[in-house]
């Protein structure tokens, strides 16, 4: 039913035709960080054939809401709709509106960023409970699609809903940013023809965020397009920042103060040490915060190998809040052209090595099926020793249930990367130290994960398997 090609969302397209051939009522939950493209896939798989849509209205009073509805509403049902007092009242519409609609037909109900309808003493979910519960659920004809991108609340008050609302989705849809090779192929969509390794370093910048993606311009080079859309003065992206996590949640300052002290952690923090950075008290607010930047894929939990789940390392994901903070905060304005001018700069290379590990993290399903182990049950996980004598730090590991360890050693090259013997005592020696420190009696094996792959030579031999940049695409 889409109208026009959309790129990627294979599975997420699957299963809204699903609930659109479905011969029950169908609640469905699709929901995802800001700028991922729920909206467009929404309105594009449907090419806008709904019975009613309507979209919350951010940061505005219960009044203001129900205004935009009584407007949507009569725009539907091409007649004047006074704005209801109540949301009791405006689901009691919508309802005789939908049943005044042919029978055989299927109708389809978007109401997208519910929870900004969801204001302070609106008694938003009680009534939509109510509409639903009491009618919608019942009616064999109707999709009903709740969406947005406050994800927590998506969640929360849909999702793991404890009242009325409890077990009512029949469908939830999550949707993620691209991955390299969906960037790809809309980058190619768009008439944007870069190398893979362009492609890669503007996925470190933005990640696969489709919004960020369409500002790019074909007219210009990668380089010239982040200075363009995040260094000039009133580009497009310099003040997304703010934007993305005021939007996103409520006391959104609590939630900056975590993401920046993990900014600052290349390997992430534990919760004390969030704690510590942050001044933040240990509660169950701390809790639900790091639940929802966990959710909204801004951070990513992970394990240190061999230590119990307590000892959860939080690390920042947000591809475009590494590099606000890196690069953008404190610095706007003062170089216009300051993404072309520091090309080869250390704090460049050092964010590009660093990020790139990031990138390998996200697209793990790549790299087992490079090694030919996609069938093999894994747990990620990285681990340190920085103390004593042997120092070592290995930031992604592939624990497979075959009794094997894959160390991925990560390097982001302009060449096929050379070890020569200096390089090779230090690989050696960070496997022993593991083997060590961890007294694991499973295989150990290098994969070495470099953009354009290893050189041989004397000393190549030492990784049993090399993933590729290209591999990253597949």
């Amino acid at each position: 039913m889409e109208s026009v090609a959309i790129i990627g969302r294979e599975k997420e397209k699957q299963e809204l035709q699903r609930c659109l051939q479905s011969s029950e009522a169908e609640l469905v939950v699709v929901y995802g960080r800001r700028r991922v493209g729920k909206t467009f896939l929404v309105r594009e798989f449907f090419g806008n054939t709904f019975a009613f849509q309507l979209t919350g209205l951010y940061n505005q009073p219960k009044s203001v809401q129900l205004n935009n509805f009584a407007l949507a509403l009569s725009e539907y049902s091409h007649n004047q709709v006074m704005p209801p007092v109540s949301w009791l009242e405006a689901f009691s519409l919508l309802r005789t509106y939908l049943e005044s609609l042919p029978s055989d037909d299927k109708k389809v109900v978007f109401i997208d960023e519910m929870p900004w309808l969801d204001t302070r003493l609106s008694d938003f979910l009680s009534a939509f409970e109510w509409f639903w519960n009491g009618w919608g659920a019942s009616r064999r004809d109707l999709v009903l699609i709740a969406c947005g991108s406050a994800t927590s609340w998506m969640a929360d008050k849909i999702l793991a809903n404890k009242g009325g609302l409890f077990n009512r989705a029949t469908s939830r849809i999550y949707l993620r940013p691209f991955t390299l090779n969906e960037t790809e192929q809309y980058l190619l969509s768009r008439g944007i023809q870069w190398s893979r390794y362009d492609i890669a370093e503007c996925y470190m910048v933005m990640g696969g965020i489709p919004f960020y993606l369409r500002l790019l311009s074909p007219r210009l080079s990668y380089t010239a397009n982040v200075d363009e859309l995040f260094f000039k003065k009133k580009g497009k992206l310099w003040d997304e920042f703010t934007h993305l996590y005021n939007t996103l949640f409520t006391n959104a300052d609590a939630y900056i103060q975590i993401v920046e002290a993990l900014s600052t952690k290349r390997m992430g923090m534990t919760r004390n040490e969030i704690i510590a950075s942050t001044h933040l008290p240990n509660n169950g607010v701390l809790t639900k915060m790091l639940n929802n930047l966990v959710d909204s894929d801004f951070i990513r939990p992970y394990n240190f190998y061999g230590r119990k789940k307590r000892d959860t390392i939080y690390q920042l994901s947000d591809y475009y809040s590494i590099f606000y903070f890196r690069f953008i905060k404190g610095g706007y304005g003062k170089d216009e052209q300051y993404w072309t001018h520091t090309l080869d700069s250390p704090q460049r290379r050092a964010w590009a090595g660093y990020t790139f590990e990031q990138v390998c993290k996200d697209h793990v399903d790549c790299i087992k099926r490079a090694i030919g182990i996609s069938a093999v049950l894994s747990e990620v996980s990285s681990w340190h020793q920085l103390q004593g004598e042997q120092r070592a730090q290995i930031d992604l590991l592939i624990d497979r249930r075959d009794r094997v360890v894959n160390i991925c050693e990560v390097k982001y090259a302009l060449s096929p990367f050379v070890i020569d013997k200096d390089y090779d005592m230090v690989l050696r020696s960070k496997i022993e130290t593991f083997r060590q420190a961890t007294h694991t009696n499973k295989a150990l094996h290098l994969t070495l994960i470099a953009t354009y792959g290893l050189k041989e030579n004397a000393y190549s031999s030492i990784a049993q398997s090399v993933v590729t940049l290209d591999d990253l695409f597949s």
